[in-house]
């Protein structure tokens, strides 16, 4: 199994990039939807929400109120720790669950929107991140979230920095453009994950075979019994 880090600042096309990796065979971890799914009413995810954050971040229906929430959180660092403290154990535990659900011969790509800052690159065989510039991820956020530009910026603020996320890239996809340059460099990462995929297994095989002739070579050391034999 290859296990990848997929990561990229909000705005930055995560989503679009997992979705296309998603269609050429890969296996997806989302990291957002397992943290949406451990604080769902009757979890004890939103259980310990409550008791940090009060009841007033509940909506009327008892489930998460995201929007107030996050109004919280990203206005002050402390407070959005003490979010993350609750939240990113249940998501690690989940995210290992499914992880180990994989076989031999897949690859998991693990979109993480917090990698760099969790300092959670050398966990992965390979980190690929997904670049923007800021004005391109602001329009998308604004656009296609509803966001207003301040909102935008100021979730931006609360992540990592471009060149922080890029230090730790084994590749960079650049989704600056419209869907139809983004295509080609998201196939040309899946070979590159697919060759590097079939090198780790057969790395693994021949360490396996190793592992075997080891284990045939003590056998016949021993003597009838599994004593060693006396040496004459």
């Amino acid at each position: 199994m290859l296990n990848v880090g997929l990561t990229g600042g909000i705005g930055a096309g995560k989503s679009a990039v997992a979705g296309l990796l998603v269609e050429y065979g890969a296996i997806l971890i989302d990291s957002d939807r397992i943290a949406r799914e451990v604080v769902e009413p009757g979890t004890e995810g939103l259980a310990a929400v409550v008791a940090e954050f009060g009841a007033d971040v509940l909506a009327a229906d008892g489930t998460l109120d995201r929007p107030k929430l996050g109004a919280i959180v990203f206005a002050d660092e402390e407070r959005r720790k003490a979010l993350n403290a609750i939240v990113h154990p249940l998501v690690g535990h989940r995210s290992a669950e499914l992880r180990a659900t994989a076989g031999p011969d897949d690859i998991v790509v693990n979109d993480v929107p917090l990698l760099t800052e969790n300092e959670l690159a050398p966990f992965y065989d390979l980190v690929i991140v997904v670049d923007a510039g800021t004005d391109t991820r602001v329009d998308r956020l604004v656009r296609q979230r509803g966001m207003s530009e301040d909102e935008a910026r100021a979730r931006m603020a609360a992540q990592a920095t471009r060149e922080q996320r890029l230090a730790v890239a084994d590749i960079v996809i650049d989704n600056d453009g419209p869907i139809e340059k983004l295509e080609p460099q998201v196939r040309a990462a899946w070979q590159r994950l697919r060759a590097l995929a079939d090198d780790k297994k057969a790395d693994h095989t021949k360490a396996d075979d190793t592992k075997a002739d080891a284990t045939q070579a003590d056998d016949r050391a021993a003597g009838p019994a599994g004593d060693a034999s006396p040496q004459v």
